[in-house]
């Protein structure tokens, strides 16, 4: 009996100091804050959903952001501030040849918001453990569609994009997923989880110049005809210009109409 006794404070302890380890842990994960790199057309963001303001190349946008892209534009953000403080171009020679850049060759994760998306900045964090760096990324794509460059990530990471019907696992990639599930991948390679219309759930693993339509269910090779347009948008993450137009309606979001002919703004609240 007293050895069980003994056996149990001992596991007990071990317990204690697993749980302080790992409270420990925690609290060393600092929140990083994401970077606006690159603008064409017109965005805007809200940390609450009522303050809104437009979206410039240079902005810091904290964990909690919205970003809402206006009709024929996009928006490029660095998610993440690396000790350079920059982001690394992409290799025209990596991936086997393929004109992409190879995970290793990457500094930064960067992902592209295209035209009429709604897109949450969820989770941003980061801690180093020993050498390596653990970085926690949460994505909520509400509507639209999002092309990402991801890095070779430890293993203790993570980079998770939500989606109105399932999630998205990414790990040093160059993706491409819209809100309604469907997945295409030039690099690397996407776990996704989506719910069924019966509840059930369906996990696929998309593969390079693969892609997964949630609507018939299969994985196929991305068309031929269709690979230089990714190839070239990937490429052109870093750059960016200017504003105006109308915004998507996202239930979550307070839609704004254009200014009328004096200037002055509607609110339609639905």
């Amino acid at each position: 009996m007293k050895t069980i006794h003994r056996l149990a404070r001992k596991l007990l302890t071990s317990a204690i100091v697993l749980s302080v380890v790992g409270l420990a842990a925690q609290a060393m994960a600092d929140s990083v804050v994401a970077k606006v790199i690159g603008v064409k057309g017109a965005a805007r963001c809200s940390i609450n959903n009522k303050d809104w303001k437009n979206v410039n190349v240079g902005d810091v946008l904290k964990p909690g952001t919205v970003i809402q892209t206006a009709e024929k534009s996009h928006v490029d953000i660095q998610l993440g501030v690396n000790e350079s403080g920059g982001v690394k171009p992409i290799s025209n020679s990596g991936a086997s040849g393929s004109g992409l850049y190879d995970p290793e060759e990457q500094t930064g994760n960067v992902v592209r918001l295209s035209e009429s998306s709604v897109l949450s900045l969820d989770k941003l964090t980061s801690s180093q453990t020993g050498a390596d760096a653990v970085e926690e990324t949460q994505l909520d794509l509400r509507a639209g569609r999002i092309m990402g460059n991801v890095k070779k990530l430890s293993a203790a990471s993570k980079y998770e994009v939500k989606i109105p019907n399932g999630v998205a696992g990414i790990r040093g990639t160059i993706y491409l997923i819209s809100s309604s599930g469907f997945v295409q991948v030039l690099a690397g390679s996407v776990v996704v989880a989506v719910v069924g219309a019966d509840g059930s759930v369906v996990t696929q693993v998309i593969g390079p110049w693969h892609q997964y339509d949630p609507t018939t269910g299969s994985i196929t090779e991305i068309p031929p005809g269709q690979r230089g347009d990714l190839i070239h948008e990937a490429n052109d993450l870093h750059h960016g210009q200017t504003p105006p137009t109308s915004y998507p309606l996202d239930h979550t979001i307070v839609y704004v109409t254009p200014t009328d002919g004096n200037g002055q703004g509607q609110n339609n609240n639905k």
